[in-house]
């Protein structure tokens, strides 16, 4: 499945996504870019941002600090070789460890991390006395429901994303909105669910009102207009 993802599925969510003029997030784990060449080309050139998924494929609560720290210099490192850039957001696989914002804090210039699911816009909290931006997921809108029972087809995952991104244009008329999608290539990829992701992005497309942009371009945003401010 993890090889359909590099061989097939990758390349249909980069086909939908070039033909509507629209840009994305990659998380990656840094090995897994480092071992697939055409897909960092692919990456460069279109523009996307990569938020670190980690150095490689591991769960994070289960090192200790200073192994931890370890990975996230490997996967910066290994990001800075294969993309020309360090990346500006960290990612943990099944969520961070204790360690792992005040470690992300501590190496000093990681614009962000999107490792809560508490809200659904940015907020700014405190990390040893220093402003830190949290830009959150979302497992709602995310084709994970494909593999945990929540939706079969492509036509109930697109119906599912509409209906929250009607309801968030409405409240948007009075509020700032955010909508995370979350896509994994060997899910999404596939013929009949990727079906699904254009007719949700072509009715995106109705709304020119609506941003579409990399997590990266969120949290500029946030720094440049909103001064950080603790929530309680």
């Amino acid at each position: 499945m993890f090889d359909y993802g590099s061989h097939v599925g990758f390349w249909r969510v980069l086909r939908i996504l070039a033909e509507r003029n629209m840009t994305a997030t990659m998380f990656g784990c840094a090995l897994a870019i480092e071992r697939n060449l055409a897909i960092t080309q692919a990456i460069k050139a279109n523009g996307y941002d990569i938020c670190c998924h980690g150095y490689r494929w591991e769960q994070h609560q289960t090192l200790t600090e200073d192994q931890e720290r370890e990975r996230i210099r490997l996967a910066i490192a290994s990001l800075q070789a294969t993309m020309g850039a360090r990346p500006t957001g960290w990612y943990c696989r099944y969520g961070p460890s204790v360690n792992t914002r005040r470690l992300l804090v501590e190496e000093g210039r990681f614009l962000y991390d999107p490792d809560a699911y508490n809200d659904e816009l940015p907020y700014w909290t405190s990390v040893d006395g220093k402003s830190h931006l949290v830009v959150p997921y979302s497992l709602a809108n995310n084709d994970g429901k494909f593999v945990r029972g929540g939706v079969a087809t492509g036509s109930e995952f697109f119906l599912f994303l509409r209906e929250a991104f009607d309801l968030l244009c409405r409240e948007g008329a009075t509020a700032p909105k955010m909508m995370s999608v979350g896509l994994h290539p060997r899910l999404i990829g596939h013929p009949a669910r990727a079906a699904g992701l254009e007719q949700f992005l072509d009715h995106v497309l109705t709304h020119p009102d609506v941003w579409v942009c990399r997590r990266e371009d969120v949290a500029a945003q946030w720094y440049a207009n909103h001064a950080p401010q603790v929530r309680c």
